[in-house]
């Protein structure tokens, strides 16, 4: 079954996070209080919808507690509608809200109405930005078609086993370039068990993280 993301809010973010997720085979929902944007978004997500997404019954009408995620996708100017809409998402039960934030205070406000995770997309990209300039000689940049870096948690299967029994290159075509484990990043050790709450820094392409996600 395909996943399912709604997006509230289509922006120059919200638009691009739309069509890159309907790219990749994902049954997206736009919604935009804005007519035009619905319009536009409506050749390429599987659902398009123009509502007030502050209005509780309108929201609730759209059903977003079924969703695999719901992304508060609203851009800066927006800043009241995005706590109110996050708050009414958190009160429907929607199982993976995602806010978008400008800054700190603003990401912690989003975390106590009820967001499950806040991400402030200008910073992070200036980031890694910054570290690509530093390093430009060093680090190149990848399209998606090709390999990412991603830091991902220990699905259940995997937990208990170490790097040699689970055999990741050969079944997935994942690298694992690191374990945190305790919030230390260690170099990957083969023969040591992996445990509940290890992260792993792999390499590999969209395939591959496809492909494990239909086992965690």
């Amino acid at each position: 079954m395909r996943k399912q993301i709604m997006i509230i809010g289509l922006g120059q973010f919200g638009m691009a996070l739309a069509q890159t997720l309907s790219e990749r085979g994902v049954e997206v929902m736009a919604v935009d209080i804005s007519q035009e944007k619905v319009d536009a978004a409506g050749s390429f997500v599987t659902h398009a919808v123009a509502a007030d997404i502050t209005d509780e019954n309108a929201l609730a009408q759209l059903r977003p507690q079924e969703r695999d995620s719901v992304i508060c996708a609203m851009g800066n100017s927006a800043k009241e509608s995005a706590i109110i809409c996050t708050a009414l998402l958190r009160q429907l039960g929607c199982k993976h809200i995602v806010a978008r934030a400008s800054n700190a205070t603003y990401r912690r406000i989003l975390f106590m109405v009820g967001a499950h995770e806040v991400i402030i997309p200008e910073q992070d990209f200036g980031r890694r930005f910054a570290t690509h300039l530093l390093y430009r000689n060093m680090i190149a940049d990848y399209s998606a078609d090709e390999l990412n870096l991603t830091e991902i948690k220990l699905p259940p299967f995997m937990v208990g086993k170490n790097l040699i029994q689970l055999a990741l290159p050969k079944k997935y075509g994942i690298i694992v370039a690191a374990v945190r484990h305790e919030g230390v990043l260690n170099r990957p050790d083969p023969e040591k068990t992996l445990e509940e709450n290890d992260m792993l820094l792999i390499v590999s392409d969209e395939n591959a993280i496809a492909k494990l996600s239909k086992e965690a």
